[in-house]
């Protein structure tokens, strides 16, 4: 069994670094719009980085921490369309020692190699900025215990893919270094078979197809991610989609990933005009479906209380057991609140479809 490099790994665990880093120090690129004026470069970035005051950022050029095409400016620099502005500003050091607790979790699977969980909606995966306990891989550690072989300060224990925190559904941990070498080469390879299901507003014309488009970190918000169509920016993102179940205003669909990008359906849904049901990232928690009633309103207000968190579930994983060699699958039924709001639909569409019978039958 060869012993793969570690570097080979899935890239949604490569981007784990960027969700670490702002504690230790914040890194963002920007490059500046066709049309904008001549203006500071402290000024500029003040209109663009929310969070951060306009004297941190003249600081930080100062200290030579402001480039511009890749050469450090001061904070009188003028910038011009076309510019590539990178800015590093230094934060507090944080010590990401893994803190074993006692978490319940709900274990699908495990032997010596692995560990699958199903991973309830509100949990982080691993230790980040603003989560530093209470995570899956502090919960792990104390289920491990002392027998696990990784490092106390690796944050990222065994992991070699992620889901969102707001996002439940299947996860695989290796629970030593040679399994995690195999099942991440399987994620860079592309060859594990991972199905999510969403619900998205509106109805779509086709019943399955494709989404391409590289994603990236939104030079306007750190925190969320972008298409970038031409290419040059971002990392190339494939996304297949089946429809399941039309309600009219939104649909349930299932999506099978190609690759592993960061909020990766999210934002392919979002470019195909589909936001994920309650997304509040990528605008899904505004009513952008329906009708102008009250009565309807009310309706999906109810449904945003019943599942307050995007409506997307990782319900299917499959890939190669790293020392058995057999194929390992694993399905998780959705859970309650996801259920209870797709069920809600489903009287709500039926119902309508019975008004509108009875409207046609009128005449």
């Amino acid at each position: 069994m060869a012993d793969f490099d570690e570097e080979i790994i899935d890239d949604e665990i490569n981007e784990l670094d960027d969700c670490i880093k702002p504690a230790v120090s914040e890194r963002f690129r920007i490059i500046v719009d066709n049309g904008q004026e001549l203006t500071r470069v402290d000024k500029y970035l003040d209109t663009k980085l929310s969070g951060v005051s306009r004297n941190k950022i003249q600081e930080a050029a100062k200290g030579g921490c402001v480039f511009v095409n890749d050469v450090a400016v001061k904070p009188n620099y003028r910038v011009k369309p076309g510019d590539e502005v990178v800015v590093k500003l230094p934060g507090e050091p944080k010590d990401y020692s893994i803190v074993p607790q006692d978490i319940p979790l709900n274990i699908l699977y495990e032997d010596e190699c692995l560990v699958v969980v199903n991973k309830p909606a509100g949990m982080v995966v691993h230790p980040a900025h603003g989560n530093y306990t209470g995570t899956l891989v502090n919960a792990l550690a104390f289920h491990i215990g002392e027998s696990s072989p990784f490092e106390k300060d690796d944050i990222r224990p065994g992991l070699v893919h992620r889901i969102d925190k707001n996002t439940s559904g299947i996860l695989v941990i290796a629970k030593d270094e040679v399994s995690k070498a195999h099942l991440a080469k399987q994620f860079f390879d592309h060859s594990v078979n991972r199905r999510y299901q969403t619900l998205v507003w509106g109805d779509f014309d086709e019943n399955e197809g494709t989404i391409e488009g590289n994603i990236g970190r939104n030079p306007k918000d750190r925190k969320s991610m972008c298409v970038f169509l031409d290419g040059e920016y971002g990392k190339p993102a494939i996304t297949h989609y089946r429809v399941l179940e039309r309600f009219g205003y939104v649909t349930l669909v299932e999506c099978k990933l190609e690759t592993g990008r960061t909020h990766q359906i999210r934002v392919h849904m979002k470019l195909k005009n589909h936001p994920v049901f309650n997304d509040e990232v990528y605008g899904g928690n505004k009513i952008l479906r329906g009708t102008t009633f009250s009565k309807y309103r009310k309706f999906v207000e109810n449904c945003f209380a019943i599942m307050p968190r995007q409506a997307l579930h990782a319900k299917t994983l499959e890939f190669i057991h790293p020392k058995t060699g057999k194929v390992m699958s694993f399905n998780s039924e959705l859970p309650d609140d996801f259920a209870a709001v797709l069920e809600k639909w489903r009287v709500y569409a039926k119902a309508g479809r019975l008004f509108v019978e009875s409207e046609d039958n009128i005449d």
